[in-house]
């Protein structure tokens, strides 16, 4: 029997808005329990947390911090008697049957609705190399392309790309026991839509149009990269990959290096599909589509924008592993002078910590010396003699 309470479970897939969602949410998370939508979480990457553990996945260490996270969340799920629950987050794709079946059971008896946001294979092949790339990969665009094209997916690439990204397999895991209207697909609107058309299908597909939501400061989150940025970080991880620990290549080269420099660029080529594989992305796209329109689900889109987009034949296809070296020099240089720049920031900020360290030390030496004088008075003070002794020495002092 079920409860008052329903569970929004959006499952993925990347590089659909779903930072930019989990942002909107976490910032607004108070306002919205306050009309009785319930976000948990006391981190932003609670949710990653929490699917780490769910999969017992490997994660650069970081999984040793997701222990029970998973049971955790499912119990403040239902613990709520009357509402709306929301969880996201965009790895939960890739788990596999007995983990969405041990996912879906832990939420007790909830009116579960599954969530999958998709976009056109055409844009999430790229993204995923770039993903890749700012993940401390060193593969090939080429060698990319082969695994994803691999029939047998044995490899890691293959195995976790089609894991999160093939949709009717994913809802296949999702969806036990689910009925169909309840299952809810947003589909990424093509290139050059309103910019604000996502957010408006995120907030139709989760019931919160007429909620009140601060996206004020949000940002949007997860930015790509051009071909020649791409190319040029891919050359940085063949160089420090070996020698920069996994928590210092995420500050230094991902966020600073790949987000706040490269990805700031304007300008240059946007990394497409080779035009060799287009066919059969083509033709995959399609037998998706046809498969998941006779299933009943609640489209919020259109399947047709899964498709690979009509004008994508004729346009020109830069390849990053053959880029022109220039192009990727005139990305270098930006990095230096954005690295310089940097330097110079943190090193005023050395000299202004350097100024208030010994300000603080002289304060400091002058407390001290104070001490032993503060002793000896507060000595005599207890004393009727030290009394005497202090009043014949304040009327000299005059």
């Amino acid at each position: 029997m079920e409860t008052g309470r329903r569970v929004l479970l959006h499952v993925g897939t990347p590089k659909t808005g779903t930072s930019y969602l989990q942002d909107v949410l976490f910032h607004n998370r108070e306002a919205l329990a306050e009309q009785d939508v319930y976000y948990f979480a006391d981190r932003f990457d609670a949710h990653f947390l929490a699917a780490l553990d769910l999969m017992d996945l490997p994660w650069g260490g970081i999984e040793e911090e997701a222990t029970g996270a998973w049971n955790a969340l499912a119990e403040k799920v239902r613990a709520v008697e009357h509402g709306t629950v929301i969880i996201s987050h965009e790895i939960l794709a890739s788990a596999s049957w007995q983990q969405a079946k041990h996912a879906l059971e832990s939420l007790g008896d909830s009116e579960i609705h599954i969530m999958l946001s998709a976009r056109d294979l055409a844009r999430q092949i790229p993204a995923e190399w770039q993903e890749n790339i700012k993940h401390r990969s060193v593969v090939s665009y080429a060698e990319f392309l082969d695994e994803v094209r691999d029939p047998a997916r044995e490899g890691r690439i293959g195995s976790w790309f089609w894991g999160v990204q093939e949709l009717p397999d994913i809802l296949d895991r999702w969806t036990q026991g689910i009925p169909p209207e309840r299952v809810h697909l947003i589909t990424v609107p093509p290139p050059g839509s309103d910019s604000a058309l996502l957010w408006q299908r995120f907030s139709q597909a989760f019931w919160l149009d007429d909620l009140e939501i601060d996206l004020a400061e949000i940002d949007r989150g997860n930015p790509s990269l051009g071909v020649p940025e791409a190319a040029l970080l891919r050359e940085v991880n063949l160089a420090v990959v070996p020698v920069i620990e996994p928590a210092d290549y995420r500050p230094f080269v991902r966020e600073f290096l790949a987000h706040r420099t490269l990805a700031k660029r304007r300008g240059s080529a946007r990394l497409a599909l080779s035009p060799s594989i287009l066919p059969w992305v083509d033709a995959l796209s399609r037998s998706w589509v046809d498969a998941l329109s006779g299933r009943g689900y609640d489209v919020v889109g259109g399947l047709d924008e899964l498709l690979v987009p009509g004008d994508l034949a004729g346009k020109p296809f830069v390849d990053p592993d053959t880029i022109d070296s220039r192009e990727v020099l005139d990305a270098g240089v930006a990095t230096i002078d954005a690295l310089l720049q940097e330097a110079i920031r943190l090193r005023s900020s050395e000299a202004r910590l350097e100024d208030e360290v010994t300000t603080l030390r002289a304060d400091l030496a002058h407390t001290q010396s104070l001490v032993p004088k503060e002793r000896a008075r507060n000595g005599l003070e207890r004393r009727w003699w030290g009394r005497a002794i202090l009043r014949v020495y304040r009327v000299f002092r005059r």
